[in-house]
C-alpha cells in the first residue's frame, strides 16, 4: 500500500463516518473537483463544505465501497459503489468512478465520472 492510497482510504473512511472535519483534512485548501467534461462542481473548502455538509447531515445510512482501484503516479483511480445517498438530483445508489490527484500528501483534485 502506497502513501497516496492510505490517503485515500482514510478519507473513505471520514466518507463512511460523516465526520465532515476529519474528511477535510484530506484534502488541499484550494482544491478542484470537476466532471468528465472539466466543469468545475466544488472549489476550495467552501464549495466542498456546500455539497458534502448536506450530504453527511441528510445521509444518516451513507455508504461507499471501493469495487476496484487502480494506482498510476500521483493518480488514484477507483470504483466506487454509493448507498444511503440523499443529494438531489442524484439517486441514492449508483456506482460512480473517482479519478484523485494527490500531491504534496493531500487531495488537489478530484474527478467524477458520474
Amino acid at each position: 500500500m502506497s502513501a497516496n492510497t492510505e490517503l485515500i482510504d482514510s478519507e473513505v473512511e471520514a466518507y463512511r463516518a460523516r465526520d465532515l472535519d476529519k474528511f477535510f483534512s484530506f484534502f488541499a485548501e484550494d482544491v478542484t473537483v470537476t466532471d468528465f467534461e472539466g466543469n468545475v462542481l466544488m472549489h476550495g473548502f467552501d464549495g466542498l463544505r456546500s455539497n458534502y455538509e448536506p450530504l453527511f447531515q441528510n445521509s444518516p445510512d451513507l455508504t461507499v465501497d471501493v469495487v476496484s482501484r487502480i494506482e498510476s503516479g500521483a493518480f488514484v483511480v477507483d470504483l466506487e459503489h454509493l448507498d444511503g445517498f440523499i443529494n438531489p438530483p442524484y439517486p441514492p445508489t449508483f456506482d460512480a468512478t473517482c479519478i484523485y490527484l494527490v500531491k504534496d500528501g493531500m487531495i488537489s483534485a478530484m474527478k467524477f465520472l458520474l
